[in-house]
């Protein structure tokens, strides 16, 4: 019925929008852009922006007390594991980029974990499975955050990890008031995943999932994060916690093991860019999917965007082009480079962009690019950026995947684990096919600009395969359109979905484009005219946070509009 439903809605839409109705922008801001939701906040000695207002004034205060930009996004990943479990915690993976203001030099950390190792390929088909589901046992993957915690402080960290953890067991054991999108997407979440062992006793007190302002206490989470602590990142993976996340998984058709968790290690990796007019934008290469954002980047720098501006259909159509070109790319090569070969340089590289671009029909939308057969499906997401006085920076995602994971709730530890493993293929031969031991491809991606080798921005937006498209459009909005680092954020989206992976929904030739309100009538009706399937929709438009630094030492900092966020500065 709902299928139906929005055929009817978008042929609807479609003749609403040759027949020229009219709508109004969603913001009405006197300075500026015109559509910003408020002016950057601007601090000196430090900055937090996330997704969860009480994690920010955590970072905050680990900031004053001498920590540094990752004691502080330790700090605040922690509570939005406990404050937004629909879209964190510590039984998922953690990506993030980090500049050394001592070293000067941006690092960059995977830390995703990887597949069962005594879960084999031919698992699937003897159950008859064409896909892995995206709940229950069988997408655990092992959980890299905490790791990828203790490897960030061990490199850039000043205070014990005691003090840094210790804002968050405090709200565990005490509470906090749950604030209304977490509320939402936590009611939600419910009716698929109650049925998992352990969920109802850790996330619904009372029988039901919090509303919106109720009082929220997880001293089961607070006694696993006390034992982290105290015992390192081994208390998880060797300790106790692990054995505990082992016998649950076996007594519950899984096949995660202890020796995966024991043998678990984050990577170290090199960020890769592009040069987009100037700046130098920065992702880290897959298993992830940044290097789709420098694809698209990429192919857009051939065309003065500036001149045909922000809201014009031909924009939009040339943006919606060029992500499609790069997300073929990211459905047949995007996987666990430990496993393939990936061609990284030459599908960033600006020859390869020329070619691409020829591709690109100036007045008609493409019906076809070549072919990608990824399962690359929507998730929920926190992302956070800190900087401190002495101009260290950390762009930080952290996430369980879809929404708050895959249900399976182990023991008395207070954490969901993650449901990673469904973005795996069961077709043979393909880059991302399942395999034992291996990463899956990875929504979650940080990013980083700099301008002639000082840090210009620590940014990020969540929200599954949004993330590269918002990325590309917040540089283009900076670099082409002139905006300021929270008018980028707050500016409306395009979001190209359908047409190189599975959503849920019916696949459409060409796929269809989602403009936020603010984009003119006329824009959408010519988009239309030129063979783009063009819809309302709420979302999912991402969440973003971002973090500017100017040469003289002044952080703007910038929160979503569309989030509960919070940006914040001392």
């Amino acid at each position: 019925m709902k299928s139906l439903l929005r055929q009817v809605f978008t042929a609807a839409l479609s003749a609403a929008l040759l027949g020229g109705v009219a709508t109004a922008s969603a913001y009405d801001r006197v300075n500026g852009a015109g559509f910003a939701s408020r002016s950057p906040v601007l601090a000196t000695h430090g900055m937090a922006a996330t997704s969860q207002p009480l994690a920010t004034q955590i970072a905050l205060d680990i900031l004053k007390r001498g920590g540094s930009a990752v004691d502080a996004a330790i700090a605040a990943n922690a509570a939005q594991g406990l404050m937004e479990p629909t879209g964190s915690g510590v039984g998922g993976d953690l990506f993030a980029i980090v500049w050394s203001a001592k070293e000067h030099k941006l690092y960059g950390l995977n830390a995703s974990g990887r597949s069962p190792k005594s879960l084999p390929f031919d698992y699937f088909a003897q159950h008859n499975l064409t896909s892995i589901p995206a709940h229950g046992p069988l997408p655990v993957s092992v959980p890299g955050a905490v790791d990828g915690w203790f490897e960030l402080h061990k490199k850039f960290g000043r205070l014990p990890m005691t003090q840094v953890l210790a804002p968050a067991i405090d709200y565990a054991e005490h509470g906090f008031p749950v604030t209304q999108l977490v509320a939402y997407y936590w009611n939600r979440s419910v009716p698929l995943l109650e049925k998992y062992p352990g969920f109802r006793a850790t996330f619904m007190p009372g029988g039901s999932a919090p509303q919106e302002g109720e009082i929220f206490r997880n001293p089961r989470l607070a006694a696993t994060y006390r034992t982290i602590a105290a015992g390192g990142r081994d208390a998880f993976y060797k300790g106790e916690i692990a054995h505990k996340i082992a016998d649950y998984m076996q007594a519950n058709g899984g096949f995660l093991s202890y020796e995966d968790l024991a043998s678990h290690h984050s990577e170290w990796v090199e960020p890769v860019s592009t040069n987009y007019r100037g700046y130098d934008i920065w992702e880290l290469p897959p298993n992830g999917q940044g290097i789709a954002a420098l694809q698209i980047l990429n192919i857009l720098e051939g065309y003065d965007l500036k001149k045909l501006g922000r809201t014009s259909p031909q924009y939009v159509h040339l943006f919606a082009e060029a992500k499609k070109l790069a997300f073929e790319d990211r459905a047949k090569f995007y996987s666990d480079p430990a496993f393939n070969k990936i061609p990284v340089k030459q599908l960033i590289s600006k020859k390869y962009a020329a070619k691409r671009r020829k591709l690109i029909d100036l007045h008609r939308a493409a019906k076809h690019y070549d072919a990608g057969t990824e399962a690359l499906r929507h998730g929920d997401t926190i992302y956070l950026t800190v900087a401190d006085k002495d101009g260290n920076m950390v762009s930080l995602i952290q996430s369980n995947y879809r929404g708050m994971g895959s249900g399976m709730t182990p023991g008395d530890l207070g954490f969901i684990l993650q449901d990673r493993g469904e973005l795996f293929s069961l077709k043979k031969g393909d880059f991302n096919q399942y395999q034992p031991g291996k990463r899956p491809f990875h929504t979650i991606i940080p990013g980083f600009i700099t301008k002639s080798g000082q840090p210009y921005m620590s940014f990020g937006v969540m929200g599954g395969a949004t993330q590269p498209q918002m990325h590309a459009q917040i540089v283009v909005n900076m670099v082409d359109f002139g905006l300021n680092v929270q008018e980028a954020g707050d500016a409306p989206r395009i979001l190209h979905s359908g047409s190189s992976q599975p959503t849920g929904e019916m696949m459409i030739d060409g796929g269809y484009l989602s403009l936020e309100d603010g984009f003119p009538m006329e824009t959408r009706r010519a988009l239309v005219q030129m063979g783009h399937q063009v819809r309302f929709e709420s979302g999912p438009y991402g969440g973003y946070q971002a973090i500017l630094r100017t040469p003289d030492g002044v952080y703007h900092g910038a929160s979503e509009s569309r989030k509960d966020g919070q940006a914040a500065g001392y």
